[in-house]
């Protein structure tokens, strides 16, 4: 019989908090049960596992984002939908690293397919779509982004960027520039 009060919700939601406060790979069933002051038993009865566990927050952070993604994007196109769209992948993973990181955890194929994966592919896609990339230009750009953001994220979170200048804002700039340079002389003519 479930505990009252817990709810898968109510523990997804603490699994991503926690993810934020000590990392992503550290969330187990064990310690969102400490959170809640119960017996890891009790959470059985909603969670198959950590892997389950860690599944769902990845889940939440895919829909998190994709939400926050669509209305930065609403109404943008060109450099501005591109700077957009990174400035949300940014942001997300400065105010949510655990949940940022959970974002990249590896889905079957059956659970990325019914995931928000789908609305970040399509919402890249509309992005590129505004520069006129033909496929297969189209999908390798779909890679490039993902590259360059998710590689210039990840080193700003390690404090890559952190002892050196100019400042890390101003590199960024630079790249969105350098892409949105990039991406519109792939066009066709």
């Amino acid at each position: 019989m479930p505990r009252a009060g817990l709810t898968v919700e109510r523990l997804v939601q603490a699994g991503a908090e926690l993810a934020d406060e000590v990392g992503f790979d550290q969330v187990t069933v064990s310690a969102v049960a400490r959170r809640f002051d119960v017996k890891v038993a009790s959470l059985y009865s909603h969670l198959k596992n950590s892997h389950d566990l860690k599944t769902r927050i990845a889940l939440l952070a895919l829909e998190e984002l994709a939400d926050r993604s669509a209305h930065a994007l609403a109404g943008r196109a060109g450099r501005d939908a591109l700077a957009a769209l990174a400035g949300v992948y940014r942001d997300y993973a400065r105010e949510h690293p655990g949940r940022y990181a959970a974002a990249r955890l590896r889905l079957d194929p059956e659970t990325a397919a019914a995931s928000a994966g789908v609305r970040h592919a399509q919402m890249m896609r509309a992005v590129l779509r505004g520069y006129g990339l033909p496929e297969p230009d189209q999908t390798h750009a779909v890679r490039l982004l993902g590259s360059v953001l998710h590689g210039y994220v990840s080193l700003e979170l390690a404090g890559g960027f952190a002892h050196s200048s100019p400042d890390a804002q101003v590199s960024w700039e630079w790249i969105l520039d350098r892409l949105d340079g990039l991406l519109t002389s792939l066009r066709p003519h």
